[in-house]
């Protein structure tokens, strides 16, 4: 292996995979972070469930080899996205099962995701190990959240294992499971520990990667220290401490010949940063796909998002709600909470006229979206990163957002003395809560009118590259970092034994 030139073997395990299974943000990163560190010198495999879903978009995968697990047997298939060879775990917990990859119709967890990732975990183990009928050795296993958080905890019982990294999207979402049910997925009884898999007396899949990959990122620096708090650590806070500097943030991107206003097909009217006029098209198509009053001139506001308490969509409806007589349309996109989809639909019924509203997921209309609204609102009570902020700023629409994780890391306020004239590009509040909600919408509606300074904003965002190409030279140096640090623990371990 040759450091110089970054040529690590990378397995980078993943749940979900744009484009064939996607429910957030882990999707999209796992769609497009093993590509741009193919191009920074690394080989790399993606593993993932064989989903049916997956499944049914792929023509004819490629049959590797059978895993005798703890857990049962599982076939391994393989396939290529975009030039990058993709591991299908395939069993019929995986592959016989239609929807959503962990939840069902009626939006509850599937009851058997305990045993469905621990499957997963062994069987990402035995590839890291060289099991697999590969004749390929990864230097590096990179795991994301949970779902594949007991891989570095199953890979610690092996001395001569690979570097292990782990990166947490999302870490409300914990993969906890009572002792008893650990017990019946008869895994490791040396891994269930206070400093292991042991959380207030149960098991959890998360705290594997936390406590057993040599190093732990998050996807934003921000989100990074809040998860060291007890405000945002979710209970992992003191585990997160004792790491130290083994936990880092290294900031998303976005892939930006995917998302160009100047090439998307998806839009009504192509432009750029020098011919933003243009921009005004755009608007025109989604008022009119909206079904709300054309109006070339009106604040329009926008929003794609998973519809949950996280996200601040209740504030949103309250903010809405307390200004009746501000002049501004709002369009909506998502899907989530039952409760807050009628509470939006209530909104678009009172105010026809003003707000705009479709349940779903929808690649066109979402594009739509941040193409024709003159506002991106994220009033997020926290975010580990957000992707929508780097779509609005690189279709010059500007971001409304709260001072949390990744949005206070790329979003900074107009109005704020602290932050250079060249770096402005949206509208910050310090907190999800409707009175200041308001108040930032009130601050964009101001700003919007200045249409100079809305052009220089709209201009300052779509000529900041947040490209994953940055990204991934971060995470060959972190892979270098928890390479150092295995063959360090090797070493120790070695001289222990003599």
């Amino acid at each position: 292996m040759d450091m110089q030139k970054n040529q690590y073997n990378v397995l980078f395990a993943c749940s979900e995979l744009t484009p064939w299974v996607k429910t957030g943000g882990l999707a999209d990163v796992s769609g497009s972070l093993p590509h741009a560190l193919r191009r920074a010198g690394a080989e790399v495999k993606i593993v993932v469930p064989g989903y049916r879903a997956v499944l049914d978009q792929i023509d004819r995968p490629q049959y590797v080899c059978h895993l005798d697990l703890p857990l049962g047997p599982v076939a391994v298939c393989c396939t290529s996205l975009a030039g990058t060879e993709v591991l299908l775990v395939t069993h019929p917990v995986f592959s016989n099962r239609n929807g959503n990859p962990y939840m069902s119709d009626d939006d509850r967890a599937w009851p058997d995701n305990p045993y469905r990732f621990a499957l997963f975990s062994q069987a990402v183990s035995e590839i890291g190990l060289n099991r697999a009928n590969l004749d390929w050795q990864p230097d590096i296993v990179h795991c994301n959240d949970w779902q594949t958080g007991l891989t570095p905890a199953l890979l610690s019982l092996s001395h001569q294992r690979p570097a292990t990294v782990f990166t947490v999207h999302n870490l409300a979402y914990q993969g906890n499971i009572l002792y008893n049910a650990y017990k019946e997925l008869e895994l490791p009884d040396a891994l269930f520990h206070a400093d292991g898999l042991e959380f207030w007396g149960q098991a959890s899949f998360i705290k594997g990667g936390l406590a057993y990959a040599d190093r732990v990122n998050t996807v934003s620096p921000g989100y990074a220290n809040e998860i060291k708090t007890t405000e945002f650590g979710a209970g992992m806070e003191g585990m997160l401490n004792s790491r130290g500097e083994r936990v880092s943030g290294i900031l998303n991107g976005i892939d930006e010949e995917e998302w160009n206003p100047e090439t998307d097909p998806y839009l009504k009217q192509n432009y750029t940063a020098d011919s933003i006029d243009l921009k005004i098209e755009n608007k025109i198509a989604l008022q009119q796909r909206m079904k709300l009053p054309v109006d070339k001139d009106i604040p329009l506001l926008g929003s794609i998002s998973r519809l949950a308490i996280q996200k601040g969509i209740d504030v949103l409806i309250d903010a809405i709600k307390a200004m009746p007589d501000e002049r501004f349309q709002l369009a909506i996109l998502g899907a989530g909470e039952t409760d807050l989809q009628s509470q939006l639909s209530q909104l678009a019924d009172r105010y026809p006229e003003k707000v705009a509203v479709r349940f779903g997921y929808d690649e066109s209309l979402s594009r739509a979206i941040e193409a024709g609204s003159d506002i991106f609102v994220m009033p997020s009570r926290y975010e580990p990163c957000g992707l929508n902020q780097f779509y609005s700023l690189r279709y010059g629409t500007v971001p409304l957002v709260t001072r949390v994780g990744g949005l206070a890391d790329t979003v900074f306020d107009v109005d704020s003395s602290d932050t250079k004239k060249d770096q402005k590009n949206g509208i910050v509040i310090d907190a999800a809560t409707t009175e200041h909600l308001v108040d930032g919408i009130q601050r964009a509606l101001v700003h919007y009118n200045d249409k100079a300074q809305w052009k220089a904003l709209q201009r300052t965002g779509m000529r900041t590259s947040y490209s994953w190409n940055r990204s991934a030279s971060e995470y060959i140096a972190l892979y270098a970092k928890a390479i150092g640090d295995n063959l360090n623990r090797m070493s120790v371990t070695r001289y222990a034994n003599v």
